[in-house]
């Protein structure tokens, strides 16, 4: 397992690191924030938008090459955060999204249930007598047993010392007697007995539509961007030229009062969801399934994201929703999961349910005529009835959703590198496509004709690339802050440049350098880049 307070380190690091560099900031920072709300800086948003329209061009705009060999068909779609109240009714939200909540009755703290770890602390007096501490609850984590044990140090010394024994096992809180709930000590407290029942804590924020508000005008921020793909399945379908098979795609925010945000931007109450549902027929839907699995383990991988640091996870039956067939999860290692994997994108078989029950909910008609079935079935000798009965159907759907913000933070835990050899002692290995700056522009010196002739190259390639022209401090302090924001190549100009029309190309990875000629330095560019 690896070191505790090593994966809390680098957390800490890239969490300064974006801070610093204008990555991420906490959202109301001057107020001291909110909890669970973050901004996107200069840079954030740069690499968010480069994963974001990377996984629109995968998915709508060169959808991938389907079983048939031929491309898949994907429709793009932006739908309303608010809808009609009815929608969360009808997908089951209103009644059943909630997580079991824990308040903490002296601090005030609230906590989810499933979240909440406990342990059976031990102490070994000096003179050998064993005596028990209580229950103590921890936030779950690699590190859980190491914060009882430091816990249970603590209180152990007040009361006379000796060794702690720590708990033979780990339970959650939901898993103990309403008794012993009763007598645990919380993860801020030191005394037994602060914590309240579980109770369940329906995530969806509220808010009202109208001039007054009431029940009547109650609506909610959407806790997903799926639904408002089902709602507008058949505007699609009766507008475009779509046949079943199809997608329909949608990046966006969705909104959910999390009880414990945490782990940075891993769990925030406001997040960005990259979503699709895949509509096809019931019998062909565990072959779109699996083709869907494979695609969107290869799309990570394009982002230059190690395999080992990626897995499949399937589901087992109690952990799926009762109307899926089948769900996986991909996995990646994150610091603070590692060596263990931690979810960054779900790809769920849902059956017919959804447009089952929008359909029921609405009154209207969300089934799908196959004339193309119809037909094949007639040329197969099959009879009225069974073609009448196949040829209609209600589509199962094949949802990959994973969460833009999360891609985010894959990305920055995947590209921070330590190299103690450089000024910056780091670098961010960004896969270029995904860098927020592709270059930084330089004159070696301000003056001497330099900054004249590497804004010229700046104003040439800023139409190309994101780029940043930068004629402050040594150029060694230069190259260091662009390691430390990730931009793959450096161009400096100087004194010779004005003799032989040659600028040094500094390789983020490497360092190495090399002098190519300015008329050369787009095509190397859009060669590198390209990659």
């Amino acid at each position: 397992m690896a070191d505790p307070e090593t994966k809390s380190n680098v957390m800490e690091q890239i969490v300064s690191l974006c801070k610093r560099c204008g990555f991420v900031y906490r959202a109301s920072d001057i107020y001291e924030g909110l909890n669970g709300f973050w901004d996107y800086g200069p840079l954030g948003v740069l690499l968010k938008n480069n994963i974001r329209d990377w996984w629109w061009r995968n998915m709508v705009e060169c959808p991938p090459i389907g079983p048939d060999g031929h491309p898949v068909k994907i429709v793009g779609l932006d739908s309303s955060i608010i809808q009609n109240p009815k929608t969360w009714i009808a997908s089951g939200h209103v009644g059943g999204f909630s997580d079991p909540m824990v308040d903490d009755r002296e601090t005030k703290h609230r906590y989810r249930a499933d979240h909440l770890m406990c342990g059976l602390a031990r102490v070994q007096r000096k003179g050998g007598a064993i005596e028990e501490l209580g229950h103590f609850a921890v936030l779950s984590g690699d590190d859980a047993v190491e914060l009882l044990v430091k816990k249970a140090d603590k209180l152990a010394r007040k009361t006379g010392g000796g060794e702690i024994l720590p708990p033979e096992t780990l339970t959650p809180f939901t898993k103990l007697t309403p008794e012993q709930q009763k007598l645990v000590i919380g993860p801020d407290v030191m005394t037994p007995g602060t914590l309240t029942e579980p109770r369940d804590f329906n995530l969806m924020f509220e808010t009202y539509v109208g001039a007054l508000q009431s029940e009547d005008s109650k609506a909610y921020l959407r806790p997903e961007t799926a639904q408002g793909i089902f709602l507008n399945f058949k505007n699609i379908v009766d507008t475009t030229r779509v046949k079943i098979p199809f997608g329909v795609a949608q990046i966006g925010k969705s909104f959910r009062n999390e009880v414990t945000p945490r782990n940075f931007i891993f769990r925030s109450r406001e997040f960005e969801q990259m979503e699709m549902e895949w509509f096809c027929p019931p019998d062909e839907a565990l072959k779109w399934y699996e083709f869907w699995k494979a695609e969107r383990m290869k799309w990570w991988l394009s982002m230059g994201i190690k395999p080992e640091n990626l897995i499949f996870r399937e589901h087992e039956a109690k952990e799926l929703a009762f109307y899926s067939k089948a769900t996986v999860d991909i996995e990646y290692r994150y610091p603070f999961t590692a060596p263990e994997f931690g979810e960054l994108e779900g790809i769920a078989h849902r059956g017919e349910y959804d447009l089952t029950q929008h359909a029921k909910h609405s009154g209207q008609k969300l089934d799908y005529f196959d004339q193309e079935l119809q037909l094949k079935l007639k040329e197969q000798g099959a009879g009225d009835e069974e073609i009448k009965a196949r040829s209609r159907y209600v589509p199962n759907v094949i949802e990959p959703a994973s969460g833009l913000t999360r891609a985010v933070l894959v990305l920055l835990c995947e590209a921070y590198t330590v190299d103690e050899t450089r000024a910056s002692k780091m670098f961010m290995k960004f896969h270029p496509k995904f860098a927020p700056i592709k270059c930084g522009i330089f004159p070696l010196v301000n003056k001497d004709g330099m900054p004249e002739i590497a804004e010229k190259l700046y104003l040439d390639l800023r139409t190309h690339f994101t780029c940043e022209y930068d004629a402050k401090q040594t150029i060694g302090k230069r190259y260091a802050r662009m390691d430390e924001i990730g931009a793959p190549f450096c161009i400096t100009v100087d004194g010779q440049t004005k003799e032989d029309g040659t600028v040094t190309v500094r390789e983020r990875d490497t360092m190495s350098q090399q002098r190519i000629l300015l008329d050369n330095v787009l095509p190397y560019l859009n060669e590198q880049l390209s990659r």
